[in-house]
Order: structure tokens, then sequence, then C-alpha cells
């Protein structure tokens, strides 16, 4: 049977009122999917704001290492997605790929015991509990300054995985050498030893679209995320995270123009007026749009049968592990 996007809004009201369940959706959801959540925000706020809330089941609107982490973080929520769509920079590595990393390093003269991880929190959920083992943890794009600051108070050499981008652009911010995995350099000579991932959609943006934005609106300021490559934060007005960039657009005058380097969704809510998207494509997530309101209504409806589907389920040493490597970020 087909339904209206108002007609499954509808149906979702009322399941929703009927069940003990939070819906939880990320910023670059599809509107009408983020319409829907109970809860908004970036990765982590969704992780942390779900551990207060006291509904049985959290209905996860996003990819499936932003579920795992609510998981790891409130084990005891039952915590479902309408689709576990996969992050493809969390695909990038895994336990194995990690592994090679270490040996890769250790190969390299530096020994294990002075090798400090550090993961994204796009990653999955077995390679934070490798992290956590070593003695690492996790950080955002947010606070990932803070993070690496600390880290590098111990005196070891970071090995930062997934995201070459990030990794770069905080070690470039703080005046720090870095290198990648496969690059050629001779890791002892580098503070941070970057993983080989990237982000899809932030490496869309090119300077040749800070050009042409430059040269037809004078004036006009440029807004990245810190997972795009070093030369596009390096040419940009403002570097910062999801709600950073948020934050930092709201604060901007109406009449003053900026283009935002970050996923279309988002980029589409900020604001209907002198906002435009730093890109000749249209830089949308393909696994963050996989959800559909439809599914978040199927969802439901399965709690509501007693048959709840695309549950998230994590064995106990990895959510150990897993849970070291968060709140050791989340204490600092």
């Amino acid at each position: 049977m087909q339904f209206t996007n108002e007609e499954l809004k509808k149906k979702i009201d009322e399941l929703k009122a009927k069940l003990s369940v939070t819906v939880v959706a990320h910023f670059y959801q599809r509107d009408e999917v983020f319409e829907v959540g109970d809860i908004t925000g970036d990765s982590l706020e969704l992780a942390t704001k779900t551990r207060d809330d006291d509904s049985e089941f959290v209905l996860f609107c996003g990819v499936g290492f932003m579920g795992q982490s609510v998981k790891v973080l409130s084990p005891e929520k039952r915590v479902v997605m309408p689709k576990v769509a996969c992050c493809a920079m969390a695909r990038m590595i895994d336990s194995m790929y990690y592994d090679d990393s270490v040996k890769f390093m250790e190969d390299h003269g530096i020994a294990k015991e002075n090798i400090l991880p550090i993961t994204y929190i796009n990653s999955n959920a077995e390679v934070k509990a490798k992290v956590g083992e070593m003695g690492g943890l996790v950080c955002t794009s947010s606070n990932a300054k803070k993070i690496i600051t600390t880290a590098l108070g111990e005196g070891k050499k970071i090995l930062f995985v997934p995201d070459r981008c990030l990794g770069q652009n905080i070690a470039n911010q703080m005046g720090l050498k870095s290198c990648v995995i496969g690059d050629g350099a001779d890791p002892k000579e580098s503070d941070i030893i970057c993983y080989n991932g990237f982000c899809s959609v932030h490496q869309l943006f090119t300077l040749e679209d800070i050009e042409f934005y430059r040269k037809k609106f004078p004036g006009i300021l440029i807004a990245t995320h810190p997972e795009c490559d070093p030369a596009i934060c390096d040419a940009s007005d403002f570097v910062g995270s999801t709600s950073q960039i948020i934050k930092y657009i709201k604060e901007l005058p109406l009449d003053q123009k900026v283009a935002v380097g970050t996923e279309f969704n988002l980029v589409n809510r900020l604001r209907k007026k002198n906002t435009y998207v730093l890109s000749s494509t249209k830089p949308e997530c393909p696994t963050m749009n996989e959800t559909t309101l439809y599914d978040v209504y199927i969802t439901l409806k399965a709690i509501d049968d007693g048959e709840p589907i695309n549950e998230i389920t994590i064995d106990e040493k990895t959510q150990k592990w897993a849970k070291v490597a968060l709140e050791r970020m989340m204490d600092l």
C-alpha cells in the first residue's frame, strides 16, 4: 500500500505515542526523516543525549557506527535502525586493517607501547574496541584538537584512524608534522600517522569551487568541514564540525553570503537565503539518504508487533573496550 508523507507522519506519531520509543535522527538525514526525530544532532550528540532518555527503544536514523555508539554507551537500551546503512569511511577500516597499521609502525621502528591510537567516531565498534585495549580513545571532528593535544602529553606517536583529512587538518592547525600510511614518508619523522581513509562526500569539494564562488560573489565566506582535503580547509574562512558550522552560520548577518562544504541535506536546512552548497554536484551522502519515512514507519510497526527488526547487538568484549575508548574521550 502506498502512503503519502503526511499519512506516514500521522501513523508514525500514533505509534510513537503508543510505544516506549525515541526516534533519533542525524543532521544528514532527509528532511522528512529529520522532522520526525525526537532527538536530532551530530553523531556524538545523539549518543550522549540518548543516555538520559527513558524509552526502552531507540530508533536511530543514521548509519551503522552511530547506532553502535548508542548501544555501547547505553547497553541496556534496545537500539533499532530503519536501515543499517554503512558509512563509507567507517568501512575503510576494520580490525585487520587496524592491526596492519600498528604493524606498519612497528616495522618502522616504533614500539607498540609507544603508539597511542585515536579513532575518529566514524568507525565501527570493533575498531573502537581495539583502540580502547591499546590505551587509546575516540575523538569527534569538534574535539579532535583537544584530544590530540592531551594525547601528545604522553610523548607517544599518534596513530589516527580512519580519516586522513581530519588527522592532517588538525596537525596543520597545531603546527605538527603528519604523514599518511602508504605515502612513503617515515612515520618516525611525524607526530601523527594517519590511516588512508576519507569521506567520499567531503572529497567532492575542490579549490575550483572556492575560486568560482569568490569570483561570483565578492566578500562571500567559505565554511568547510575538517573531513575535506587540507587544501580546501586551508582556503576556507571557517573550518568546523557539523554543529560548529551550524552555529557559525546562525551567527552571520542574513545578508552575508556563505558557501558551505558539507552534506547537502544539512546545508539546505541552514538558511534559505544567501547560503550555497560549495559544489557543482549535489554532495549528498548516499548511505545517510537510504533511510526513508516508510522505513521509519515499518520499524515502529515491527516494535508494535513485538518483532523488532534491525536491532543492534555487540559482543561483550567489544562492548567493554569500545565503551572504554568512548568514555576516555568524554572524561576529557
